[in-house]
């Protein structure tokens, strides 16, 4: 096991990867990679796991904009590409293929975000001021590299320092708890809200769907720690699962206990599926679900949208649960902290 790396502003001085391309068969040089397809292949080597690889990626930018109107905010920061939980949904898989990876390896070759906390402080200065950047957007911030490289850590480090920021952080992981005192002196001086997915209390369905994800019980115990520091937390229930995890009686359970935990908001909706996601989630339906398959392939394999009918009745059902358990239907954002004034004698 390679040694525990404690920073990534200054990775070490490992040899190049390998070109990603395979050279053809024709005898004709292939193309030297372009764009992330060549930053993965430049990538540095960070040690792994069992059948698990990590790469510290050179980029040139942390701080993405994102223009879809199926997300509330327009600033996102992901400290990984590849998420090690293996989320048989997760709609990000497409993104490795911008390094020309399959979407089955977007969870076996992670890449950390080299010189982050650099790019942050950076970025930082050049962001107008009161926009909204969402944390964990695409792949968890505190997928399993985190206990090694600490990306996730050294940014909230930066973030702890400034005033006036406005932001979101969204994990399935109760590694979070680790940094709970950064996120309280986050707190303290910016906005900040936290929202802790979770999909299902059945834990050995969980272990399905997600495979190298905390178990259930660990993530609410998570949020009841973060709600016990005075942190505004609540629960992502997303997403919905048509047969496998929208069934009344199990969304009740999960709601009642996102209440008991301390949750502030219980969010949730039915599952998006992009090509690249799925052709890993339709595989996984044909060896565990194979009586659904047919239903997912005529509802998602046209436009990745559930229908419009069960989009409203899920609606209504989630609605009822939140009026049940006291819950809002996502984040209550807490004021922004009095801007601290020195004083000058």
């Amino acid at each position: 096991m390679p040694a525990r790396v404690a920073s990534t502003s200054h990775p070490p001085a490992l040899p190049r990867r390998a070109c990603l391309k395979t050279q053809p068969t024709s005898g004709t040089p292939a193309s030297p990679p372009a764009g992330m397809a060549r930053l993965a292949a430049e990538a540095a080597p960070a040690g792994g796991r069992a059948g698990v690889e990590y790469f510290f990626l050179p980029v040139r930018s942390l701080i993405n904009r994102c223009d879809s109107d199926r997300v509330p905010f327009r600033w996102t920061i992901n400290p990984y590409r590849g998420c090690e939980f293996g989320c048989r949904y997760c709609y990000a898989r497409y993104t490795h293929e911008y390094m020309e990876h399959t979407p089955a390896e977007f969870e076996t070759q992670i890449y950390a975000k080299a010189g982050a906390d650099r790019l942050l402080a950076a970025e930082l200065r050049r962001l107008p001021p009161g926009e909204h950047i969402a944390i964990g957007t695409a792949t968890d911030p505190y997928q399993p590299a985190e206990g090694r490289l600490r990306v996730t850590r050294a940014l909230l480090e930066v973030l702890a320092q400034r005033q006036g920021l406005d932001l979101s952080l969204t994990t399935k992981s109760n590694r979070i708890e680790r940094d709970l005192d950064l996120l309280v002196a986050i707190a303290a001086r910016s906005r900040l809200v936290i929202n802790i997915t979770v999909t299902t209390l059945d834990a050995r369905l969980a272990r399905l769907l997600e495979p190298r994800a905390p178990r259930p019980d660990l993530r609410l115990r998570a949020l009841a720690r973060l709600r016990a520091a005075g942190l505004a937390a609540g629960v992502f229930a997303m997403p919905v699962l048509p047969g496998i995890t929208d069934e009344a009686a199990a969304l009740d359970r999960l709601a009642r206990a996102a209440a008991e935990h301390g949750a502030l908001w219980f969010t949730a909706g039915p599952v998006f599926l992009m090509p690249a996601s799925r052709e890993t989630f339709f595989a996984f339906l044909r060896r565990h679900f194979p009586h659904l398959l047919a239903r997912y392939r005529q509802w998602f394999e046209a436009t990745g949208y559930a229908p419009a009918a069960y989009r409203r009745a899920l609606a209504e059902k989630l609605d009822e649960l939140r009026r049940r358990y006291g819950l809002a239907s996502g984040p209550c954002l807490p004021p922004l902290p009095a801007r601290q004034l020195s004083l000058a004698w």
